[in-house]
């Protein structure tokens, strides 16, 4: 049964009009080919035989490993791709900073725990293939907006790493951006539709239930939020013990991620800052 409180604290949508929402989504998109027309990288690499999923990586350069920022789509764990969310990309190469971004199997075609092991998965290629492709393994990064926030989140935890053959710190830093980090209320509410989540699965898969790795992370939240996603972002820095956090002035659930293709922006900045610390 859904919960009207829970629905309105976790509803990110109620926040915006259908033609900001509409509008959003698509600069998602356009501004992503905007960035990534003439970028040097390299498109479609099947990085998971489990699921067959794909990633594109941009902004690497000839005879030298990059820096890496895995991006994560948000969208609920249910719409979007690769391809709204490489805006970031033209930013980060002129820093320096190569993006990965990677795709998932989008629920309810894919249970969360099938979500959350492909987007570790991402990160095991970047680490195991990557400087194949121009990307420094010893310095991964991993950013999300939303779901995606939730899932950059546990890449960044401890506890997953050995025994998917990788070191414990093999994700330097993290961001999240206006992230759900404990899905325990999501049970009781309309995403629960896609999720099917129980309270123990909802537990298991929530990245404050979990230890923290030891990688600095940002947790930032847009100003216009869900009151649920607010909680939940001062919640987790708190959780964190090598945590930073910020409130993004203006924005909203939706326009905050294309803060990080404004070279200007704070959070861009951040961004930056973290991937080359």
């Amino acid at each position: 049964m859904n919960h009207p409180n829970v629905d309105r604290d976790y509803s990110a949508q109620a926040t915006v009009t259908k033609a900001e929402f509409d509008a959003v989504m698509a600069r998602y998109r356009s501004a992503s080919e905007a960035a990534t027309t003439g970028l040097d990288g390299t498109a479609d690499l099947a990085f998971d035989p489990l699921s067959d999923e794909r990633l594109d990586v941009w902004g690497t350069s000839t005879g030298q490993l990059r820096p890496v920022v895995l991006a994560v789509h948000g969208g609920y764990w249910r719409m979007l791709s690769r391809h709204d969310t490489a805006f970031m990309a033209r930013v980060q190469a002129d820093a320096g900073i190569a993006t990965v971004v990677p795709d998932y199997t989008l629920a309810p075609a894919a249970p969360l725990e099938e979500i959350v092991r492909q987007v570790r998965a991402a990160v095991a290629w970047v680490y195991h293939h990557g400087a194949e492709h121009g990307l420094d393994p010893e310095r991964i990064h991993v950013v999300g907006s939303s779901a995606g926030g939730h899932l950059a989140a546990m890449t960044a935890v401890a506890g997953w790493q050995r025994a998917a053959g990788l070191p414990g710190d093999v994700v330097k830093g993290a961001m999240t951006i206006s992230g759900l980090f404990d899905l325990r209320p999501l049970v009781g509410s309309f995403a629960n539709a896609w999720l099917t989540l129980d309270l123990t699965r909802a537990e298991a898969l929530s990245p404050i239930s979990l230890p923290p790795g030891t990688a600095p992370l940002h947790v930032a939240v847009a100003e216009h939020e869900a009151a649920g996603f607010h909680r939940q972002s001062k919640a987790f820095h708190a959780h964190w013990p090598t945590s930073s956090w910020s409130l993004v002035p203006g924005r909203n659930h939706y326009d905050v991620f294309l803060d990080l293709a404004d070279p200007a922006s704070a959070l861009s900045q951040a961004l930056v800052g973290l991937a080359l610390s």
